[in-house]
C-alpha cells in the first residue's frame, strides 16, 4: 500500500480520537442507566457522558468539515461497486448519526436545566430554553437513535476486520497510525 492510499494524517487523528470518545461513552451510558446503581457511581458518569457528549459534537462537526474539504482517498478498482456504495453511505450515516446523537443529548441537557460542568465554567450560555416536552423528546430520539448507531459501528468493525484479517487487501491499513 502506497502513501497514496492511506487517509491523511489529521484524518486519522480525527478517526481515531472520536473512535475512543464514543467507545468511552457507550459503556458510561450502559453503566449510569443500570436500575439499582449507587449515585455515588452514577452521577460522575452522567457528568462524564454529557461533557465528552458535547466534545463528540464539536469533535465530529471539525471533522466533517474536514473531510468536505479534504476528501478521503479513492478506494482501489479492486473493491466492487456495491462494496462501494455501502462503505460510503455507511461512512455518511456514521457521521450523521454521531451528529444526531451529540445533538440530541445536548438538547436533552439544556432544555432540561441541567449543567454543562465543564463549558459552564467557561461561561458558554445555555443555547436552548428551558422546556421538559423538548428535553423528553430529545431523551426519546438519543434513547432511539443508539441502536443504529451501534449497529453502523459494528459493521463499520465488522468490514475493517474483514479487509485486515480475511481480504488482507490494504484497506484497513489506510486509517491506522
Amino acid at each position: 500500500m502506497t502513501d497514496a492510499g492511506a487517509y491523511k494524517p489529521l484524518a486519522k487523528v480525527f478517526h481515531w480520537l472520536t473512535v475512543l470518545l464514543v467507545l468511552l461513552t457507550i459503556p458510561a451510558a450502559l453503566i449510569m442507566l443500570t436500575p439499582g446503581i449507587e449515585r455515588w457511581l452514577q452521577d460522575p458518569l452522567f457528568i462524564f457522558h454529557k461533557n465528552i457528549g458535547v466534545v463528540l459534537l464539536l469533535l465530529v462537526a471539525v471533522r466533517l468539515a474536514y473531510r468536505l474539504l479534504n476528501p478521503p482517498p479513492p478506494l482501489p478498482d479492486s473493491i466492487p461497486h456495491l462494496q462501494r456504495n455501502i462503505a460510503e453511505a455507511t461512512h455518511w450515516l456514521l457521521y450523521g448519526l454521531l451528529l444526531a446523537m451529540a445533538i440530541s443529548g445536548f438538547i436533552r441537557v439544556a432544555a432540561g436545566g441541567f449543567p454543562l460542568e465543564a463549558f459552564d465554567r467557561f461561561g458558554v450560555r445555555n443555547l436552548v430554553p428551558r422546556s421538559d416536552s423538548l428535553a423528553n423528546t430529545a431523551k426519546q430520539l438519543h434513547a432511539l437513535l443508539r441502536f443504529p448507531l451501534i449497529a453502523l459501528i459494528a459493521l463499520h468493525i465488522g468490514a475493517a476486520l474483514y479487509h485486515g484479517l480475511i481480504k488482507r487487501d490494504g484497506i484497513a491499513k489506510r486509517m491506522m497510525p
